[in-house]
Formats: C-alpha cells, structure tokens, sequence
C-alpha cells in the first residue's frame, strides 16, 4: 500500500482541529450534477469583516481516459482552469496542469504538478512558472510496516538557493497515527490523533518556534452523536475554545454551527459565529 503524499502526512490530527469549524463566517455551497456527467459547485460566503466572496466550478470527468478537467470563476476575477491525467502514463502517476488568468491586472501563472505512489513510496514534483525563473517543489515519504520518512524542499531557480524544507517522520496504524515535522530548521511540531471508537476520535498538537520561550499546544475532538449528527471541540493554551455541531438534514443537505470563545475575556467582544450549509444534489 502506497504512503500519504508529504501534505498529507498528520492529517488526521488537523482535520480533528480544522474540519467541521467556520468562525466568523456564513457560508453556503451548492453542488450539483448534470446528466452528461458534468459537475457544477458554487460557494458564497461572508467573513467578520463584511468581506462577500464567491465562485462557480465545472468539473467533467472521463473514466476511460483518466482525465479530469475543472475550470473556476471566482468573485475576484479570477479565471483558473485544471487539467489532470491519472493513471495513463504509468499506475500510480498523476499529471496535472494548472493555470491562472485575472483579466483586470493581466496577471497570469502556470504549474505542473506531479505526484507518483507506488507500494512504501509516494513523490510529488511541482514547478511554478514565473517570468523572473521558476521555483520547484519536491518532495518524497518512504514507509515500511507503519513508519513514514518523508521530505520536502523548494527551490527558487531566480534565486539559485533553497527557499523552504520540511522533514517529517510519522507512525501509523489503523486507529492511531503520531506525528512529527520540522520546517527550515525553526518551526517543530508534533501531532497525535486516536480513533478511540466508532463514535470517539482526539488528537493533540504541540508547536514551538526556536528562539521563543512559548509553545502552541492544543487538544481537540470529535463525538458521534448519531448517523446524522456529531460535535466537536477544540482547547487551545491561549485558553481559545472551539465549538462545532454538524447535523446532516437530509440526503445532501448538511449543516454546520461553531463558535469560537475567548475564555479569558467571557464578558468582552471578540467571540466569532459560524454557520455553514452543503447542499448537494
């Protein structure tokens, strides 16, 4: 069985403290397919600070030759379109390219980007075009009988130096993943996440900055109430408390409350609302 990519390395510990919250925000997204085969998404969402952003995604699909094309439009004015090849060149090989164009400003940017999984292997090789020189993005994980060893640099080809690594070393199993990385030498972290039961999972996280006396530490969950509902909370130490509730309506229509509490200032502003709705149909 093929590694995680490197991005994915410690996911299930940050979904436990990112999925399923939407502070300070009012979100609505809508997906729906056509009888070709053709997929629409739009999404709309307000932020605390009045901020209304959108967009409209097609995707199409062909099974039989690996092919997937999306195009989006966003609030922005932003034109992106994706193509991918998976599995045609080699198993396991995926080939994409990405391209941005916004109108008012001229602006345009273009990727390559390839990822290859195999058994204890995964690698991904990216390249972003730009006019002074492009940077690369590389990176590997090697696993054997639960332990992952992975890798990860950027290289700025304008500047001939290396701009970003990352190493990470993992443990897995089917109900318990622990986590470690350190990024350009400075940034550490550690991750730990449990599934303790069909209905429990709890993760933890801890971060420390060389040079700073402080750490970032932060313990969260989730809890099954039914087939159709689950909460989850979050504590972070600057005593910052995360409240998620995600009750699915129906077939396709799920919806999500969270709140976010400063509990060191319970009589003062600065709380954050959330709301958020996924209609699929």
């Amino acid at each position: 069985m093929a590694p995680p990519l490197f991005a994915d390395l410690g996911k299930e510990a940050r979904d436990i403290f990112s999925k399923g919250f939407g502070f300070g925000s009012v979100k609505l997204d809508v997906a729906t397919k056509a009888t070709n085969g053709v997929e629409f998404s739009s999404g709309v969402s307000s932020n605390d600070a009045g901020k209304v952003s959108g967009s409209l995604e097609t995707t199409y699909k062909n099974s039989d030759y690996g092919l997937t094309f999306k195009e989006k439009w966003s609030s922005e004015n932003i034109l992106t379109a994706e193509i991918t090849i998976e599995d045609q060149i080699a198993n396991g090989f995926k080939l994409t390219f990405d391209t941005m164009f916004a109108p008012n400003t001229s602006k345009k940017a273009a990727k390559i980007k390839t990822s290859y999984k195999q058994d204890n292997f995964s690698g991904t090789t990216d390249i972003d075009f730009d006019f002074t020189g492009p940077t690369l993005y590389s990176s590997a994980v090697v696993g054997y009988k639960g332990w992952l060893l992975g890798g990860y640099a950027a290289y700025d080809t304008s500047k001939s130096r290396l701009v970003n690594n990352k190493l990470g070393i993992a443990y897995k199993t089917d109900d318990f993943v622990l986590h470690s990385s350190v990024s350009d030498n400075v940034d550490f972290s550690t991750s730990y996440y449990q599934k303790v039961s069909d209905k429990i999972e709890c993760a933890a996280n801890l971060g420390w900055t060389a040079g700073t006396a402080a750490t970032k530490f932060a313990i969260g969950g989730k809890y099954v109430l039914d087939s159709d509902s689950s909460v989850k909370m979050r504590i972070s130490n600057d005593s910052h408390v995360g409240l998620g509730y995600t009750q699915q309506l129906r077939d396709g229509v799920k919806l999500t409350l969270s709140a976010l509490i400063d509990a060191k200032n319970l009589n003062q502003a600065g709380h954050k609302l959330g709301l958020g709705l996924d209609v699929s149909l």
